[in-house]
């Protein structure tokens, strides 16, 4: 039950922080919002960490394989068309095609069994699922 509710609160939080990243991006520019928005996620986590973990920030250097280390340059690309997204689409349009797109990647990782996930079976119900969001974005726009 925890973890459903973080995730609400993850999704929520996303919203919003696309909406503030847009606004400033109107006074500034998108590279510029994103500078910021990387730096003070930097901040906050470094807070976090002095006050609540102090492990060695040395020990992500030990993650195999490497690529896995790339979080941070896709979250730089997440936040830039997040921001682009809301801005062409409007926050509610934005969100239900980031969503849905997350779905079905998320999906095919599983199925796959890319980036060390464990291989899943495929499941009509999920994939039916699938069908019913991106049916739901159709109506939406219209």
């Amino acid at each position: 039950m925890i973890g459903f509710l973080i995730a609400l609160i993850s999704g929520a939080l996303m919203s919003v922080q696309g909406v503030f990243n847009t606004q400033v991006t109107k006074t500034s520019s998108i590279w510029t919002a994103s500078i910021f928005v990387q730096l003070t996620a930097l901040l906050v986590c470094l807070g976090a960490w002095v006050f609540m973990d102090r492990s060695s920030l040395l020990d992500v250097w030990k993650v195999e394989p490497k690529y896995m280390l790339l979080g941070g340059a896709i979250g730089a690309f997440i936040t830039y068309t997040v921001i682009k997204g809301m801005d062409l689409l409007g926050p509610a349009r934005a969100v239900m095609l980031i969503v849905v797109s997350q779905l079905i990647v998320a999906y095919a990782i599983e199925l796959l069994g890319w980036f060390g996930v464990e291989k899943q079976p495929w499941e009509w119900r999920k994939g039916i699922g699938m069908v019913l969001a991106i049916i739901g974005i159709v109506v939406f726009k219209w």
